[in-house]
């Protein structure tokens, strides 16, 4: 009995440091999204680029991640699951401080490849692990820990961009800083990561249309979160907020993300088809940028819809991770988590590029004019499949 139970504590220990392991490296990615996005943005604006170059420039990450996400499984077969997030940690660090040091737009282009390649293989293999080494019985716990910890690097991020702020060496060496330091808890868990070599490959792109409200749910909310995030310090300093002010909103979006995505999967969790609370979350997505371009003169009002809107829209990525778990097992959800993140990748490369010619064309309105045709579109295919009895 005594052995059966120390078998048991073995195992749990285990669960958890690999679970910290996969939650470090993901609030690392977090953070550099989180810094590195509205960061890029606001130097490219006063370098005199327009919305459209500078969505074009944060559009090239989505490319990255699309062409990354085939190749996680294979890489990490290959290397083993640590030594490939321990390479992609590495490779990340050193595209984030090269922004400073490398000044050309076409050298930003190929940083931006380098940078968010490694993210995307950071961001598959982080949730494999997590889905790999989660008790069942608490899954939707942990994808509510990893929801709120992911938030909290999108948080920090903006906010220790306003407070340490654009210029010289500083904003990139702490992002350089940071994602390096997620290399310990990785060596912590090394002997803890889930063998790639002991499933059979499947392919991902079939998984693309077998749950399509969920990769339809997380295609609008990379679209929206990159696209959001890199234009925003443009739509905020064209209605007159000052840069520390514009990226103060960008932090309540993510402590809204940080305080809703535990009480969202919750309420996933008890109702019977989670297809209605995505339908919800896009609707309040919706509403949040009709009402937006009314109430932009305050501030403080601003803050308080971008809190709500901001956790809520999140819910997208937590509702639909979910739902996608719930309808497959094993080797096929391993390969499903690729297609997620591949239509999350999809998503950033359409929204920035949607985004800035929205803003370049219409004005300052086009911003929230761009986002609200997101919401409408999967707002609708929820609506039509949840009426149809679809999945």
């Amino acid at each position: 009995m005594d052995s059966m139970q120390t078998a048991e504590q073995v195992k749990v220990q285990t669960h958890w440091r690999a679970l910290v392991a996969a939650i470090a490296t993901i609030s690392a990615v977090g953070v550099a999204i989180g810094l590195g996005i509205p960061l890029l943005s606001v130097i490219l604006e006063s370098r005199g680029h327009s919305a459209t170059m500078i969505g074009l420039n944060a559009a090239v990450a989505g490319i990255a991640s699309i062409v990354a996400a085939p190749f996680a499984a294979p890489i990490a077969a290959r290397l083993g699951v640590v030594p490939t997030l321990i390479g992609m940690l590495l490779i990340g660090a050193f595209s984030f401080v090269g922004f400073h040091f490398f000044t050309d737009f076409w050298m930003w282009m190929v940083l931006r490849v380098f940078l968010h390649f490694a993210l995307t293989m950071l961001f598959i293999l982080s949730e494999y692990w997590i889905n790999a080494a989660a008790p069942p019985e608490k899954r939707g716990l942990v994808l509510g820990i990893y929801a709120t910890v992911l938030s909290m690097g999108f948080a920090l991020g903006p906010w220790l961009f306003s407070r340490i702020g654009s210029t010289g060496i500083m904003p990139f060496a702490v992002g350089f800083g940071i994602i390096l330091f997620a290399i310990l808890p990785v060596l912590l868990a090394w002997n803890d990561s889930p063998d790639f070599k002991e499933e059979e490959h499947v392919p991902f792109a079939p998984f693309i249309w077998a749950v399509p409200t969920a990769t339809a749910a997380v295609f609008v909310f990379g679209a929206v979160e990159t696209g959001g995030f890199a234009l925003f310090p443009v739509f905020g300093s064209r209605i007159g907020y000052s840069e520390a002010n514009a990226a103060l909103l960008l932090t309540t979006i993510g402590l809204g993300n940080v305080l809703l995505q535990i009480p969202i999967g919750l309420l996933s969790d008890h109702v019977n088809d989670r297809r209605k609370i995505l339908l919800g979350c896009a609707l309040i997505g919706l509403a949040g940028m009709c009402i937006l371009p009314f109430i932009s003169s305050n501030w403080y009002i601003v803050a308080a819809l971008l809190f709500v809107w901001g956790g809520v829209v999140a819910g997208l990525y937590t509702v639909g991770l979910a739902h996608l778990g719930s309808q497959l097992t094993g080797r096929e959800l391993a390969s499903a988590n690729a297609a997620f993140v591949f239509c999350y990748a999809v998503g950033m490369l359409v929204g920035p590029q949607a985004v800035g010619a929205g803003m370049d064309v219409l004005g300052p309105k086009g911003f929230s004019i761009t986002l609200a045709v997101f919401f409408a579109f999967y707002a609708l295919l929820v609506g039509s499949r949840l009426l149809a009895r679809r999945d």
